[in-house]
């Protein structure tokens, strides 16, 4: 579904793809840092089934009164609600004469469903959708998955989006925009024989960041190993030169090659084969500082993005895992580590591993559903 720039809301696939974009215009508001629960979420499909599709306007005012919470997250708003669907900017809209929830109680009344209750098939819809098994399986820790769902997952890790990030090059290159190029100026100039020719103009070269991905196979991170190396298969299929990917274990393994094997059950299958300490023990300071001799101080580390995907669970000292994470801090650009129990409720960052890394690490964020998957992906991407 997309929606026109005159404000008709063009059907173009109706049903569940219909929610699917609505779904992902909500994703996206929490990507750019509204607080998006899956509550809100829920309400948001709610009201947009209230005030149907058929209006621009309309489901812009139902994700402003139910995916914002302060004036603060309006200009975001805006921003995502422009980019995701379209047409004119809504950048500093005013309320119009009609209130947003006066046009949701109108909108009830025309189609004559009652807002309390009732079995209109619209309303029937958007119930659907908040029950929707594929959305409540993007939220569930995958540890607790039963087998079926398991396999449900993996077959919607083809929706996930991976953007490497980028870094301005030293280069320029000429450009119809950006900053003023003086020689290229000058000597245009000098080669009309001084009369006036236009301004030359430059913008720098942007390249893509390398990302090295740290992925812990040991006993504790079993439950999830798979979906994270499902997750850097997608990460190296969309940058495969600047990708790379190595185990943690009892041992460091190189498993990028294997990982670029187009389809992910084959990858996996040819990764299983390559890591030889799978669901063993765990030596993350010892095995992190082979990667930092062999590899990172060569050039892999310096100026990546470098994400480690560990529970922090050391079997050895931890300060030398902290003294490698401060060596490998002054490499990278940015570290990120993600943990699948940080977005469990109560989790407290208070084993020794992860006491030791933390001073050392920019972004500390979740990683036990597909959910969380997707915001580490868009924190790479911004890195």
């Amino acid at each position: 579904m997309t929606v026109g720039t005159d404000g008709a809301a063009c059907a173009g696939a109706a049903g569940w793809s219909a929610v699917q974009t609505l779904g992902g215009f909500a994703r996206a508001c929490r990507a750019a840092g509204l607080p998006v629960s899956a509550d809100r979420e829920r309400t948001f499909l709610q009201a947009c089934a209230a005030v149907g599709l058929g209006d621009r306007d309309r489901v812009y005012w139902a994700g402003r009164a139910t995916l914002t919470a302060s004036q603060s997250d309006i200009e975001p708003y805006d921003q995502v609600f422009t980019g995701w669907f379209g047409g004119r900017a809504m950048h500093g809209v005013s309320l119009p004469a009609q209130s947003p929830p006066t046009l949701l109680q109108a909108s009830l009344e025309e189609a004559g469903t009652d807002p309390t209750g009732g079995d209109d098939e619209v309303e029937e819809e958007a119930v659907r959708a908040a029950a929707s098994a594929t959305e409540v399986l993007r939220h569930r820790d995958i540890a607790a998955l039963s087998p079926e769902d398991q396999d449900a997952l993996r077959r919607t890790f083809a929706t996930l989006t991976a953007r490497p990030p980028t870094r301005p090059a030293r280069r320029h290159t000429a450009s119809h925009r950006g900053s003023i190029d003086g020689r290229a100026t000058v000597r245009a100039h000098l080669r009309a024989l001084g009369e006036p020719d236009r301004i030359r103009r430059r913008r720098r070269v942007v390249r893509v960041r390398r990302v090295v991905l740290l992925v812990d196979v040991s006993g504790s991170m079993s439950p999830y190993a798979d979906h994270v190396l499902r997750l850097a298969h997608r990460m190296v299929q969309a940058a495969p030169r600047t990708t790379e990917v190595f185990t943690l274990g009892t041992r460091l393994t190189h498993l990028t090659r294997a990982l670029r094997e187009r389809h992910p059950d084959r990858a996996l299958l040819a990764a299983g084969e390559t890591v030889p300490d799978w669901s063993g023990g765990t030596r993350l300071g010892e095995t992190l500082g082979v990667f930092l001799r062999r590899w990172g101080r060569r050039g892999m580390a310096r100026g990546a993005v470098v994400v480690v995907f560990s529970d922090g669970w050391e079997r050895e000292a931890p300060e030398q895992l902290g003294e490698q994470m401060r060596q490998l801090r002054s490499l990278a650009h940015r570290v990120v580590w993600v943990n699948p129990h940080r977005g469990k409720s109560g989790y407290l960052p208070v084993q020794s591993g992860i006491v030791a890394a933390l001073p050392s690490v920019d972004d500390f964020v979740a990683g036990h559903s597909l959910a969380a998957f997707e915001e580490v992906l868009e924190v790479v991407s911004r890195a």
